[in-house]
C-alpha cells in the first residue's frame, strides 16, 4: 500500500511539473547557477553577473554573497560580451577534492560571438582564482553558439556539452589534462525548430543505465514574462540517441517536461544538477513578483525519468 501511496503522489507530480522549490534563505538572488561542495562539506554556488557572483552555505539552506570570481573584472572577456566588465553567464563548477575548475562563457544577446573560458581555485574563494584562458569560442563561421557549459566525467573520459539556439546542443571530448577541446569533433545532441530554436542550458545526468540531458527551452531572463522551462530526454550512450518520453529524438525537437511554470513560480531554468548525501539535486533559477529566486529539489529517478520532488 505504502508503494502504491508513493507511485501516485509521484504520478501526480510528474502530471503537475510545478512542484515549488525547496526552502532557502538568505541572499538567493540568481541567474543560471551552478553548485559545489567542498571536502569539508562547504556548498558554494556559482552564478551569472559581472565577475560571476560566488554564495556559499554549511547546510544548503541557508545562503551568504561571500563575493565574486573576479572582482576586479575580467578584462579578456571584454571582445565577447561588447563592454567593460560585462555579465559572464551560465557558469559551471567541477570540484575533484583538491580545486575547483570553473567554466563559463561571455557573449552578448543575439550574438554568435561567443566564447567558454576556464578558470581553477584551490579554495573556491573570491579573488582566488586563475584564468586558464578560452576553452572553445564560436562565430557567424559556426552554426552553433559556444555558451552554456556542462562539465561530464566518466571512467576517466571528460565532455563539454554546450549551445544556445541556432542549431542547439553539442558535445566535445574534452582532455582532462588541460580541461579544453581533445578533437575537433562537435557532435549534436539535441535541436529546436520551434519556438525560435529555443534550447539551451544542457546538462548530462547518469542515473542507472541511462544518460540523461536536461536543457532549457524557451524564454529566459524576463521577469514574470518568462516562459522558461526544463526538459530532458534520455539515452543509452553519452554522446547520442537521446529521446524523450514519447520516443522522438532530442535532435528533432524531442523533450518531455521536467519543470515548469506553477503558482507564483515562473520560469524555471537555468538548471544544473549535483549528487549530495540525499541523492540527485536540481538547482535553478526562477521568478516571482519579487524578482529571481534560487531553485533547489531533489530528483526523483525511481520511474525511470526525473520527477520533482
Amino acid at each position: 500500500m505504502l508503494f502504491s501511496s508513493v507511485s501516485l503522489v509521484l504520478a501526480f507530480a510528474s502530471l503537475c511539473n510545478a512542484v515549488g522549490p525547496g526552502v532557502v534563505t538568505g541572499n538567493t538572488a540568481v541567474h543560471d547557477p551552478t553548485m559545489c561542495k567542498d571536502k569539508n562539506g562547504k556548498y558554494f554556488i556559482f552564478s551569472t553577473a559581472p565577475g560571476i557572483e560566488i554564495r556559499t552555505s554549511t547546510d544548503r539552506t541557508a545562503w551568504t554573497l561571500a563575493g565574486r570570481v573576479w572582482p576586479s573584472g575580467a578584462s579578456w572577456t571584454d571582445t565577447y560580451t561588447g563592454t567593460s566588465n560585462g555579465n559572464l553567464w551560465a557558469p559551471e563548477c567541477y570540484y575533484n577534492g583538491a580545486e575547483f575548475l570553473l567554466y563559463y562563457s561571455a557573449s552578448s544577446f543575439g550574438s554568435q560571438k561567443s566564447a567558454i573560458f576556464l578558470a581553477k581555485s584551490t579554495t573556491g574563494a573570491p579573488g582566488s582564482f586563475t584564468n586558464l584562458g578560452v576553452v572553445t569560442s564560436s562565430s557567424t563561421s559556426n552554426n552553433y553558439n559556444a555558451i552554456d557549459p556542462n562539465l561530464y566525467i566518466e571512467n576517466g573520459n571528460w565532455y563539454l556539452t554546450l549551445g544556445s539556439f541556432w542549431t542547439g546542443i553539442k558535445l566535445m571530448s574534452i582532455a582532462p589534462s588541460t580541461g579544453k577541446p581533445s578533437s575537433t569533433t562537435v557532435t549534436s545532441l539535441a535541436q529546436r525548430s520551434a519556438g525560435g530554436g529555443a534550447v539551451e542550458a544542457s546538462t548530462i545526468y547518469k542515473y542507472g543505465s541511462y544518460y540523461y540531458l536536461f536543457t532549457s527551452w524557451d524564454k529566459c531572463c524576463a521577469g514574470t514574462s518568462s516562459t522558461y522551462n526544463i526538459r530532458v530526454g534520455r539515452s543509452s550512450s553519452v554522446g547520442s540517441g537521446y529521446v524523450d518520453k514519447s520516443g522522438v529524438a532530442l535532435t528533432s525537437g524531442g523533450g518531455s517536461l521536467v519543470l515548469g511554470s506553477g503558482g507564483s513560480v515562473v520560469g524555471p531554468g537555468g538548471q544544473d544538477i549535483m549528487d549530495d548525501g540525499d541523492g540527485p539535486i536540481l538547482i535553478y533559477h526562477y521568478y516571482t513578483s519579487s524578482g529571481n529566486n534560487l531553485g533547489i529539489n531533489r530528483l526523483d529517478f525511481s520511474s525511470g525519468w526525473p520527477v520533482v520532488i
